[in-house]
């Protein structure tokens, strides 16, 4: 039988189908191909900053580029912007590609910004020598000061004057070493009233006394990002630099370094709007801090919104990459629902996961008419409309567990479980009957007792239904684990608007629940498996604190958005 909900065809938009949805930058595209605006072929990059783990912002940013690369019959290197060495890290450079790889993807060419660092500083002389950038000696402080306001044209320096002489010489300098951090910078010279800040003479290149990950003390001044970005990519032959929206008044800077320097391409740079996902923080620095200030349990905790941390969740790669083809490239700025990246993990799992029962609270339940030490095996199938996957032998015994939600001892109107006197069908197995309870020394219900019909296995001879089926383990066989429940890391859904967002933490972001009892097939189920518990949620083999026998399973996701049900009664 088909599942009722799932039968039909997926609907999952994975951007590296053929058939993904169109958006503004792959028209552009093709339009530039027809055109042969960009010469022949379609280069792309990913250039991400080695400071820290890629979160779901960079997901977005990875499906784009490499998506766009392999569409198009083109090439996408992996660039590592490495021009800040006192934030970068060689731990963060292996866990990117870590990152890209298990998106799935391969890049062209491993570059790092440092390897063109005598390139990019050639490239700085060529600009003083043509008198289009000057050694400055004042502060950033005092640079900020000079620059002027949207509504007023920034102050030149004194050192603008300098004549190019001077100019190569102190850069020189610069790049021996003979200055301390800060007391002087390259500065392009273009116009400081420009109506664009960006333009209003930017820094080049400064001075940085510190071991680089890549190219250890060989350095001493280290370039700017634009100045880095723009002419890594002419120098790579990136045709389409695709970058965010915040980018968008650099671009002046972007091109003005193309046209004034002697570059072996030209790129051309678009932008799109970030992503900004709800109940999430995406910013490094604040990424950071939930780290360093114990918020979280590292980088790759499970609730982060770090790749890392959704790996080890338990999401699958192909529900990223379908959330990021359903949210689409534009240029507006909005905020996505947390819940339409769930749904793309739920539709991936739906799919591939296999089922297993597992009692995640246990209520004890005894089977007074069944043979004691009896032991059979019931027939469950690893996936309701997936046949190929098989099935798979559960035992049962006279003493199970059942969920404690399953039972209430004065059921509800709408309440179709166990309850005394009623009668439920234990999934794979029998129709069992609530007839006592058994109650601890302060009035807790701690046992069932219950009748079993022997002919029900499969349905009953005289054709009669129960409205109730609840899920089971033997008590005998039964596995013991650890499972975590993990929910949204923040209560407010647009924490990076909140004054202090620490504040807006989740305190229930993480239950953990002791001694669950799990169908035996799931002891030796191995690091990073993903089951759905039969009508709890997905769950998946934690592959950091999981041992051999031992194993910590994550909830991934829920059935359904439990959140959507909170928010209707807080509305009400």
């Amino acid at each position: 039988m088909r599942h009722p909900r799932t039968a039909a065809t997926p609907t999952m938009t994975d951007p590296q189908a053929p058939d993904a949805p169109s958006h503004f930058i792959r028209e552009i595209i093709r339009s530039d191909i027809q055109t042969n605006k960009q010469g022949a072929g379609v280069y792309t990059r990913f250039p991400p900053e080695p400071n820290g783990y890629l979160h779901v912002g960079h997901a977005k940013a990875i499906c784009l580029n490499f998506g766009i690369a392999q569409e198009f019959g083109g090439r996408c290197n992996l660039r590592f912007d490495d021009t800040n060495p006192e934030q970068e890290d060689a731990e963060y450079v292996e866990a990117i590609k870590r990152d890209v790889h298990w998106l799935g993807y391969e890049w062209t060419e491993l570059r790092h910004a440092s390897d063109y660092f005598e390139q990019l500083y050639q490239y700085a002389v060529t600009l003083i020598e043509n008198g289009k950038a000057y050694v400055d000696d004042l502060s950033a402080e005092e640079i900020r000061a000079h620059r002027g306001t949207l509504t007023q044209p920034g102050r030149e320096s004194a050192a603008r004057q300098r004549s190019r002489e001077e100019n190569l010489d102190l850069f020189a300098r610069m790049r021996a070493g003979e200055f301390r951090d800060g007391e002087k910078v390259l500065r392009a010279k273009i116009d400081m009233a420009s109506p664009n800040i960006n333009l209003r003479d930017p820094v080049l290149y400064r001075i940085k006394h510190a071991t680089h990950q890549n190219t250890g003390d060989a350095w001493c001044i280290y370039p700017m990002y634009d100045f880095t970005m723009s002419l890594s990519d002419a120098i790579e032959g990136v045709t389409h630099s695709l970058c965010t929206l915040e980018f968008e008044d650099h671009r002046p800077l972007y091109d003005w370094l193309l046209d004034e320097l002697p570059v072996p391409s030209r790129p051309r740079q678009i932008e799109f709007s970030r992503l900004n996902l709800g109940y999430t923080i995406t910013s490094k620095r604040k990424l950071n801090q939930l780290v360093q200030e114990g918020h979280t349990g590292g980088w790759d905790d499970p609730r982060m919104p770090t790749i890392s941390g959704m790996r080890r969740r338990g999401y699958p790669p192909e529900a990223l990459r379908d959330f990021c083809g359903r949210i689409g490239i534009t240029k507006n700025e909005a905020q996505i629902d947390f819940e339409v990246l769930e749904n793309s993990v739920r539709e991936a799992l739906n799919q591939s996961a296999e089922r297993r029962l597992a009692v995640l609270d246990p209520l004890r339940v005894v089977i007074e008419n069944y043979p004691e030490g009896q032991t059979e095996q019931c027939t469950a199938a690893n996936h309701p409309f997936r046949e190929e996957l098989g099935s798979r032998q559960v035992p049962f015994s006279r003493v199970l567990y059942i969920e404690r939600e399953d039972f209430m001892e004065t059921p509800a109107k709408k309440f179709f479980r166990l309850a005394p006197g009623r009668e439920v069908r234990l999934r794979f197995a029998y129709y069992i009957t609530c007839t006592d309870t058994v109650r601890d020394e302060h009035g807790e219900i701690v046992e069932l007792r219950c009748s079993y019909d022997p002919q029900s296995l499969g349905g009953t001879p005289d054709g009669r239904k129960v409205k109730g089926t609840i899920h089971w383990v033997s008590a005998e066989h039964a596995a013991t684990a650890n499972v975590r429940l993990f929910d949204r890391l923040f209560l407010s859904a647009n924490p990076a608007a909140e004054q202090d967002y620490v504040e807006h933490l989740n305190p229930e972001s993480l239950q953990v629940l002791r001694e669950c009892r799990l169908e035996p097939a799931l002891l030796d189920a191995p690091p990073g498996a993903r089951y759905q518990f039969e009508r709890q949620g997905y769950f998946s083999v934690d592959t950091a604190d999981s041992a051999p026998g031992a194993p910590v399973f994550n909830r991934i996701v829920t059935l359904r958005d439990s959140w959507a049900k909170a928010s209707a009664r807080q509305r009400a």
